[in-house]
């Protein structure tokens, strides 16, 4: 029998309840990320809205993840992380009853910001609890079980989407909701101390406010530069605004001693092509999920629950993917691998445009996983890559920045791909909505191509 080494070790029955806590938090934001894209055009029927300008109600959402996510660890050190965490789940529970009750799409528009606002404190502070509470050997176990949650709410989440608005209705998606926040709440006071950091920085308002105008500034400003409901000049105002906010910050964190992200970070040269290759190699990937049950329902008239199930494929590559990622970056490294595979995803989005309304269903899911393979090597690799070299002192900062950029990539993505899809429904006429789609396909698969510029960039000696 071999001993367990100190550096992996089982986990504890008495952690079991914290990760159990942990997980339905990481569950609850991964479900809702992916059970709305199956919703949307229900959800816009029943508001009598566009279903092709409900790109809003995804980006709303994403957006103020990625705004509140520099918020999550102050908040944890100075109120607890048992406070900060209840309150998440709070928020997050109240915003989602808001969301089924929304009659308009504004209200709805406002429900998803505050839901943003929980989710954006649920992932980081409860990892945050685990990192603190749990022993350092167990840590790993921890994580591994946390992460089967994160996967089960992107896998069940398209079919129990579209299941849920053909058997009820879609307020439901966001009902479902409820009971798992209220277990959420009754298990936080149980298995999760109120842990504090002694002495708390003071927290940086105006970096935290530039920040937030600059991300804003930019998804809106694009989101809306198709939109005929707001004007041009507005756009264009909100796109300036948010690269000047942008600079003024780069200014702040190279001369503000507490700046929530210091210059400093991108003095390595790995860690800033990881963060650019990851903020512009994520558009095209994180407009599929949206935009590909949009045209399956819009331009193919397929049903939701269908939808929801051709949508599976993608989260199942991605579980296939998981145990290839590591050989195959010790095999060809990671210059190589993020090079190819770049220019693969982007084909692959691109390749979208060939499917029609006859393509047949086992054609569509062999298609999906594939994509759902290639996207997850490729997320997995530039994360891994972006915070290899990061020194010890820098790595939470880094990390942060990272799922912040992430999730701003991701509000960015969609926000081009709905002002693309209006743009070409303009110019086509609604009549050929299916050919609108398959030119928006290809400019995303387009852009993911063009960002293997910036791995080329990667020293040739770089290893696992």
């Amino acid at each position: 029998m071999t001993a367990t080494t100190p550096s992996h070790q089982k986990l504890q029955p008495q952690f079991y309840l914290l990760v159990f806590l942990v997980s339905i938090g990481f569950f609850m934001q991964g479900l809702d990320t992916t059970i709305i894209n199956t919703a949307l055009p229900a959800i816009a029927n029943s508001l009598q809205e566009n279903p092709l300008r409900m790109h809003g109600v995804v980006i709303s959402y994403v957006l103020s993840v990625a705004a509140c996510i520099p918020l999550s660890g102050w908040l944890a050190d100075r109120f607890g992380i048992r406070n900060t965490f209840f309150s998440a789940i709070i928020i997050f529970t109240i915003a989602s009853l808001g969301c089924a009750l929304s009659n308009s799409f504004n209200s709805l528009i406002a429900f998803r910001v505050l839901q943003g606002i929980g989710g954006a404190l649920l992932l980081p502070v409860g990892r945050l609890a685990m990192l603190k509470l749990i022993p350092r050997e167990q840590f790993l176990s921890a994580m591994s079980l946390m992460s089967l949650a994160g996967l089960m709410g992107p896998l069940i989440g398209p079919t129990l989407g579209g299941w849920l608005i053909e058997a009820a209705s879609w307020h439901w998606i966001f009902l479902i909701n409820l009971p798992i926040g209220l277990l959420g709440m009754l298990v936080t006071f149980k298995a999760m101390p109120n842990t504090t950091e002694p002495t708390v920085k003071k927290f940086d308002f105006s970096g935290f406010i530039l920040l937030v105008i600059a991300m804003v500034g930019m998804a809106l400003g694009i989101e809306n530069i198709a939109s005929h409901d707001v004007s041009k000049r507005f756009s264009i105002g909100l796109l300036v605004a948010g690269l000047i906010a942008t600079l003024v910050y780069a200014y702040h964190a190279h001369t503000h001693q507490n700046a929530l992200f210091r210059s400093k970070l991108f003095r390595n040269n790995i860690y800033t092509i990881g963060i650019l290759g990851n903020f512009f190699a994520r558009f095209g990937s994180n407009a599929i999920p949206f935009i590909l049950p949009l045209m399956l329902q819009v331009a193919f008239k397929m049903e939701p629950l269908m939808t929801g199930i051709m949508m599976t494929p993608m989260v199942l590559g991605s579980l296939f993917s998981k145990p290839i990622i590591r050989p195959i970056i010790s095999k060809v490294g990671y210059r190589r691998l993020l090079l190819i595979n770049t220019f693969l995803v982007g084909a692959c989005i691109a390749s979208f445009a060939l499917t029609t309304v006859d393509t047949p269903i086992w054609l569509r899911a062999v298609h999906f996983f594939i994509f759902g393979t290639l996207n997850s090597l490729q997320f997995v690799t530039m994360n891994t890559f972006t915070l290899k070299d990061l020194p010890q002192q820098d790595a939470s900062s880094g990390n942060s920045f990272l799922s912040m950029i992430m999730m701003l990539s991701m509000s960015i993505g969609v926000a081009i791909a709905g002002a693309l899809l209006n743009v070409f429904t303009a110019y086509f006429g609604e009549e050929h909505i299916t050919q609108a789609f398959h030119t928006t396909l290809i400019c995303l698969g387009a852009i993911n191509i063009i960002t293997a510029l910036i791995f080329y960039q990667i020293p040739k000696n770089q290893v696992i």
